[in-house]
């Protein structure tokens, strides 16, 4: 296997999409980890007076995926931000041959994947970008599994973070707080016996089918291996791991900044196939992540978009534009100038 790349160089989302590859150490399972940065740069002349000409974004995607929302960069350079997505260890462009795809035994190890990136964007101890995070804003975007690391991360690093955009985070686990409580000493019990043991399929691909539908699946040959119809297999290990952030979010944390929650307004429960999954949430109970927003810090606007899917940015049309226009009308409040 070749060396990781310390350059950057052209992405597989063709320009102006560029990609750079972050070494992480080595793994005791599967040899070295990377995870790989992505980024798009807004037009320089027509961000010198944009309204988010100092912002950088920093996009995490969800489980069983990597990025490739060309949109949703489009959105945040068009109003002059520097877009960025990191694609975590074991994920999309960092999955290496021999690695279990997507796991890990703890959400904090998730800190030096983000710190590798923020250091590649100018945002570390040793800047590698012309401009510093001390005239540059950090908005961090996630989505789903994402959304849960990044609202972790920024309690953690209190005033690192200007704004958090949280795009269907999976804050709670779908059977709900009870549900979770109860299951979790049988989930810490497989944790730490067999931590990466098989676990039964719970995806059953009516979100990849819902999508398909409304043609918002990423296209190329990387789509097999690295967003499966069916999602990645699950461990113990991993379970565990997200129980456990799910029950700091429940305890109440602060992510220290304005931040923004987007949901669908309806969940479909994913039992079998309802043409109802092309306008509702079926991976998450919506209400349950709404109700546990409430608890991420003091500052936070919920915006429930009518007929959107999962991943709200990923809707048909009208629900995208709905979701892309509250977006909107939330950053002109807390982003567009200091």
């Amino acid at each position: 296997m070749a060396g990781p790349s310390l350059t950057w160089v052209p992405d597989i989302l063709g320009k102006p999409f560029e990609q750079l590859t972050l070494p992480l150490g080595v793994d005791g399972h599967s040899g070295p980890l990377v995870a790989t940065l992505v980024r798009s740069m807004p037009n320089p002349f027509a961000a010198l007076t944009a309204p988010m000409r100092d912002v950088d974004v920093l996009y995490v995607h969800g489980w069983s995926d990597y990025f490739f929302q060309r949109d949703e960069a489009r959105f945040w350079t068009k109003r002059g931000a520097r877009f960025y997505a990191l694609d975590l260890r074991r994920y999309g462009r960092s999955l290496r041959d021999g690695q279990m795809p997507g796991y890990i035994d703890s959400l904090d190890d998730y800190d030096v994947d983000i710190e590798a990136a923020l250091s590649a964007m100018g945002h570390g101890t040793v800047p590698t970008e012309p401009t510093t995070s001390s005239r540059r804003r950090l908005v961090l975007v996630g989505h789903s599994t994402g959304g849960l690391t990044l609202t972790l991360w920024a309690a953690r690093h209190p005033g690192a973070a200007h704004a958090v955009v949280l795009n269907s985070p999976w804050l709670e686990l779908q059977l709900g707080t009870l549900g979770r409580q109860a299951l979790a000493p049988l989930v810490d019990m497989r944790a730490r016996l067999d931590p990466r043991g098989t676990q039964p399929a719970v995806d059953f691909g009516f979100y990849t089918r819902a999508q398909e539908e409304i043609g918002s699946l990423p296209s190329g040959e990387q789509r097999a291996l690295w967003r499966p119809d069916r999602g990645f297999p699950t461990a113990p290990g991993w379970l565990a791991a997200v129980m456990e952030g799910h029950r700091r979010i429940a305890a109440g944390i602060d992510v220290g900044c304005p931040a923004v929650v987007l949901l669908s307004a309806t969940s479909t429960v994913p039992l079998s196939w309802r043409e109802s999954m092309t306008s509702s949430d079926s991976v998450l109970v919506v209400d349950d992540i709404a109700r546990a927003a409430t608890k991420i810090g003091r500052l936070v606007t919920i915006a429930r978009i009518p007929g959107a899917v999962h991943d709200v940015f990923l809707s048909r049309p009208a629900p995208r534009a709905i979701a892309y226009d509250a977006l909107d009308r939330w950053a002109a409040g807390y982003l567009a100038g200091r």
